[in-house]
């Protein structure tokens, strides 16, 4: 997945920027320039880094975003696992804030990154709009990110491994600790989980993006997933049962207005206060997702710390 969206490049991104009012009061004509001097001309050289492994400081001639896989091992989920890091390029890494991001069901962390989040992110850095952070997605399996049956533990994962993989690679917060959560579909449900762990140790997330969160309001459509013991279990993880418990991370809700979980969403817009609750016209696809993740950025970016 990340090879194409790297074939179509940051002159896609920058054009999506420009289109959008993402950042209207700033030079938007810079962001075109930069576009004109090559954002269209970084595949060779991201290609390079990502078989190199090289985690060195990226210099500016290379305009790609920097993306790297790797295979670790998580205690947690008794298995091992792709975590993909997303950065950049031009930035030092020593304590580049991270943002994880979490995939849909029946995805993985090869999936995660919808809607060209990582040329999004790149046009706005080498543009000097944004601060720079990055992300690091993970296998999460499909339980809705929460401790499974078996003993599968992705929430586990995220709050207790991820930080030393991220600690490891010098990169994060104080620990490795991410400073947000982004997820989309299952994803978004994840992110809000995430978001009342964090509260529960006393440690609240600076931001939460949540892209079409995988929101149902009954337990006959939730139960056909299969991700959850019983309608008990459901209950007392469902985000709009706890919205009040989700702690004091500013949220960014994103909902296509044909999209399978609009009426979840609705709902959870009605009940929680939103920094950002946006309903436009979509559906749960990649065609949407690429209309709202302009914004996406934009929140997470104004949240950086």
């Amino acid at each position: 997945m990340f090879g194409g969206l790297m074939d179509e490049g940051c002159k896609a991104a920058a054009r999506r920027f420009s289109r959008r009012s993402l950042f209207a009061s700033t030079g938007l004509l810079g962001l075109a320039a930069v576009g004109a001097t090559g954002l269209n001309a970084t595949t060779d050289r991201t290609r390079q880094v990502l078989h190199s492994g090289s985690f060195e400081d990226i210099t500016p001639m290379q305009l790609g975003p920097v993306i790297r896989t790797e295979r670790v091992y998580s205690a947690a989920r008794n298995r091992e696992v792709d975590i993909i890091t997303i950065l950049p390029p031009g930035v030092r890494i020593d304590g580049l804030p991270m943002s994880l991001l979490l995939h849909g069901r029946k995805g993985n962390a090869r999936t995660a990154a919808v809607g060209g989040l990582p040329e999004l992110l790149t046009a706005g850095v080498l543009a000097h709009l944004i601060p720079a952070f990055g992300f690091i997605a993970v296998d999460g399996g499909d339980n809705y990110w929460h401790r499974s049956s078996s003993g599968d533990d992705p929430m586990t994962m995220l709050l207790d491994e991820v930080p030393q993989w991220l600690a490891e690679r010098r990169l994060g917060g104080p620990g490795g600790t991410p400073f947000a959560c982004t997820g989309v579909s299952m994803g978004g449900f994840g992110a809000m989980l995430y978001a009342r762990r964090r509260t529960e140790r006393g440690r609240p997330a600076n931001a939460v993006a949540t892209i079409s969160p995988g929101l149902l309001t009954s337990w006959t459509e939730m139960s056909t997933r299969e991700a959850f013991a019983d309608e008990a279990q459901w209950a007392s993880l469902d985000p709009l049962r706890h919205v009040h418990e989700l702690g004091p991370a500013p949220m960014g809700l994103w909902c296509g207005d044909r999209d399978r979980f609009i009426e979840g969403c609705r709902a959870f817009i009605g009940r929680a206060r939103l920094e950002v609750a946006s309903i436009t016209p979509g559906g749960h696809n990649e065609g949407y997702w690429r209309t709202v993740a302009p914004d996406v950025i934009r929140f997470l970016a104004g949240h950086v710390r």
